[in-house]
């Protein structure tokens, strides 16, 4: 262990079920190659962790099962323009101290700057104290330790491929870095550590241990876990790990925009679920895990607690046919009622479904306005995994993000509709639809002064002799 600091089930009624190397870099690829190559480098100046070969050894074998070529040096000399093309992303493992020079750093600042993906494990953040890109990259610096001991993690963010198959809490043991900032205000935090389980946390209760941002035109994820030998064998690990790589690749998408000031309306638990109400036939199951789960309809789970008129409602959805023509939606805007014709008929819908037609497939303002294709296209997880929304409304002007990504820009200009005022919910569509959803959470935004804003250039209603879009269908 180094110095303590140094450089280096039923609801009643119709509302809920609840149930239910020091060289250059050499290819480790084989055959014909995958379409992803990660390098893996672990110069250390300073301490050295005795973990290096697990951790070199977990990043190829999860290479070899997920499709993605492993390279590994220790020779700060493959950090030039040219080898790090190669790469779709960089790991420093448990690197510690000055590992590259000037003409490396700036090779590397072009490397991220255009598009490549970074990794950080446990000691990456003992690293280059004095190169303030890599600082800003890497998100925060160490600052002292504990002894090695059991703590619990929060996963705060359980739709990033990081950490969707966390659960919420997640106990282990491992030495437990405390940081020299809090990175939260920069970086999107995916989970932080509980300091009442452990002794030894300094972060003042708000403790960030693992998080992923965009960086200056490239993708960067942290994790502060990773110091013993046994870490590197641990399912859950290898799990967290092979999550951040793949984000950090391009192979899944996440929001890993700062995400501060948002509220809980569901948080996985039965009793936040005591201000929804169902509206409709069928229903949504709850599983132990905390996720929602539509079942029959057509209906709609709604928020009726509350009304909200300027707002970012975020939350987590995922559909479970393979084919990814399962059927769902989010309305926002919709009057009080317990008949879910009234949300279609004087809301809008927020479209789940991929195969459909454009103005009324996944991120479409249903029957009003497509979603921007490409972009939702290149946003969008396969069925099975989890996405992320962000529907913002302001005034009668609603954006959708899918997964970071702002891939609709619609203005309401229906006399007949307002999006100024009104609740929000969740559709079940119907028996052969599943689709999950979890941590639906809100923040609300300041009012604007302006009146009706004007109409965006393709804003219309369905052309005429178009039936009334039905929900879903």
């Amino acid at each position: 262990m180094r110095p303590m600091t140094r450089t280096g089930t039923a609801v009643a009624g119709a509302a809920l079920l609840i149930g239910c190397v020091s060289a250059p870099a050499a290819s480790q690829s084989s055959g014909s190659g995958p379409d992803a190559r990660v390098l893996v480098f672990s110069k250390t100046a300073g301490f050295r962790h005795d973990s290096i070969p697990e951790g070199i050894a977990a990043v190829r074998e999860l290479g070899a099962g997920h499709g993605f070529a492993v390279d590994a040096t220790e020779d700060a000399g493959a950090f030039t323009a040219r080898n790090l093309a190669r790469y779709d992303a960089v790991v420093f493992l448990s690197t510690t101290g000055d590992v590259l020079n000037d003409t490396q750093q700036s090779a590397f600042e072009r490397y991220i700057t255009r598009g490549g993906g970074y990794v950080g494990v446990h000691a990456a953040a003992d690293t280059e104290y004095d190169w303030a890109f890599y600082g800003g990259l890497a998100g925060a610096y160490f600052q002292s330790h504990p002894a090695i001991q059991p703590a619990t993690v929060t996963v705060e963010d359980r739709s990033h491929p990081a950490t969707s198959g966390l659960d919420e809490s997640w106990t282990r043991v491992d030495e437990w870095y405390n940081y020299r900032s809090n990175p939260r205000e920069k970086v999107h935090v995916l989970a932080s550590l509980d300091e009442s389980s452990y002794t030894g946390g300094t972060m003042n209760g708000d403790h960030p241990i693992a998080w992923c941002h965009d960086y200056q035109g490239g993708r960067a994820f942290y994790t502060g876990v990773g110091h013993t030998k046994e870490s590197y064998a641990e399912p859950a690990l290898r799990q967290h790990l092979l999550g951040g790589i793949r984000w950090a690749i391009g192979e899944a998408r996440a929001d890993c925009r700062p995400e501060n000031g948002y509220r809980p309306l569901f948080d996985g638990t039965a009793e936040s679920l005591s201000a929804w109400r169902q509206a409709g036939p069928g229903s949504f199951e709850l599983d132990g895990d905390g996720t929602l789960t539509s079942s029959g309809g057509m209906g709609m789970l709604w928020y009726a607690a509350s009304e909200y008129r300027s707002y970012s409602l975020k939350l987590d959805w995922r559909m479970a046919s393979a084919s990814g023509d399962d059927n769902s939606g989010v309305f926002v805007g919709f009057p009080p009622s317990d008949d879910p014709w009234s949300a279609v008929n004087n809301g809008y819908e927020i479209q789940i479904d991929a195969t459909d037609v454009p103005e009324r497939t996944t991120g479409s303002v249903y029957g009003f306005r497509s979603a921007d294709l490409r972009k939702r296209d290149r946003a969008l997880n396969p069925a099975g995994e989890w996405n992320t929304y962000e529907i913002r409304v302001e005034g009668e002007r609603l954006r959708v993000w899918l997964n970071g990504v702002k891939i609709n820009d619609f203005t309401n200009t229906d006399p007949a509709r307002s999006l100024r005022d009104g609740h929000v919910g969740i559709q079940n569509h119907g028996a052969d639809d599943r689709v999950s959803f979890r941590d639906i959470r809100i923040k609300e935004l300041p009012e604007r002064s302006v009146g009706t804003m004007p109409p965006a250039p393709s804003a219309a209603p369905a052309p005429a002799g178009v039936p009334a879009p039905a929900p879903g269908d």
